[in-house]
């Protein structure tokens, strides 16, 4: 690696893990997230020598890249969904498995890429800010207001350095603020009442408790009212603790009733990685499984079973008893 390889590597190195971040929210896939983070920084050595620190900090001028590389690859791209974006829940507990392969679902983000919220230290809003629901309401944007509401709301720079970073106004970015902020409103999850981490963390192991003790009851009392379950890639989804308690007794009458959960975290939430064991065999990757958690329960819960997703997290296939 020549000197200036060198200089240039220990510049941005430290400004990877945010990039990864913010390519996430914008794109709603982690490996699209890595992929662009790369080609940001292959873009940025390119321009290396014409780059002037008097101008913009080198943190900026890399999000400038990055974010318009982001709008580049969003043109023309089909927006990354939930199942419960795709319109009212039409399933019942008992319905075949509906398959939506074809769909580009968006992809949870493990903890452990995460780090510290970028450029918010490690206060609670900035988490939630992360949560699958948010960033799945974010989908729902055009790509120029979802890079203003990112770039404005969650590292809270200034219109006019916004305005720059995308070649537009302050007057059309304050403008594109607003409608962003007007349909998130429409769209976005509840996020007042939110339980804090070692409190859904805790409600967590309870319905883990339950659901590894088969008893359907408790784990229907640790359920909201309004509790929401969803299953990418599978365009099933359904919503109330009945519903939801059915499906969980019809998973037991298929699966059968020996389960192991281990602890995972994925977007800033609670999650397990849920393993179940037939008769007279091994513990075997079921399901990843996503919680959020409100003071009254258990209030969603999106269950992936995709390989891919499976890979992001590295869980592994089996687990000792």
């Amino acid at each position: 690696m020549t000197d200036e390889a060198t200089e240039f590597t220990g510049l941005t190195e430290p400004y990877r893990r945010e990039l990864l971040v913010h390519c996430y929210r914008m794109l709603g896939s982690v490996h699209d997230a890595e992929d662009l983070v790369q080609d940001t920084l292959l873009r940025a050595w390119r321009a290396f020598d014409s780059y002037d620190e008097s101008r913009a900090s080198l943190r900026t001028w890399l999000y400038r890249i990055a974010t318009n590389a982001c709008l580049t690859a969003l043109a023309g791209r089909a927006r990354r969904p939930m199942p419960s974006g795709l319109g009212a829940p039409t399933y019942s507990p008992d319905d075949p498995f509906a398959p939506g392969f074809e769909v580009p679902w968006l992809q949870p983000i493990p903890d452990a890429l995460l780090g510290p919220p970028p450029g918010l230290g490690n206060e609670p809003a900035s988490v939630r800010g992360l949560r699958l629901a948010i960033v799945a309401a974010l989908q729902l944007l055009p790509a120029r207001q979802r890079a203003v509401l990112i770039l404005r709301d969650v590292l809270e720079w200034p219109a006019s350095e916004v305005a720059a970073m995308l070649d537009i106004t302050p007057a059309a970015v304050n403008s594109a603020l607003q409608r962003a902020r007007a349909r998130l409103r429409e769209v976005g999850p509840r996020e007042d009442d939110i339980c804090e981490p070692l409190a859904a963390r805790a409600m967590v192991d309870r319905y883990v408790a339950a659901f590894e003790n088969a008893d359907l009851a408790t784990l229907k009392r640790l359920l909201t009212d309004d509790v929401v379950m969803e299953m990418p890639p599978y365009l099933n989804w359904f919503v109330g603790a009945e519903d939801y308690t059915r499906f969980i007794a019809r998973a037991f009458a298929l699966r059968g009733t020996d389960w192991r959960c281990v602890p995972v975290g994925a977007n800033g939430q609670p999650a397990v990685a849920a393993y179940v064991r037939p008769p007279g065999g091994v513990y075997t990757l079921h399901t990843l499984q996503i919680f959020t958690v409100r003071p009254g329960g258990v209030a969603h819960t999106v269950v992936y079973q995709d390989p891919v997703v499976f890979g992001l997290f590295n869980l592994p296939a089996m687990v000792s008893p």
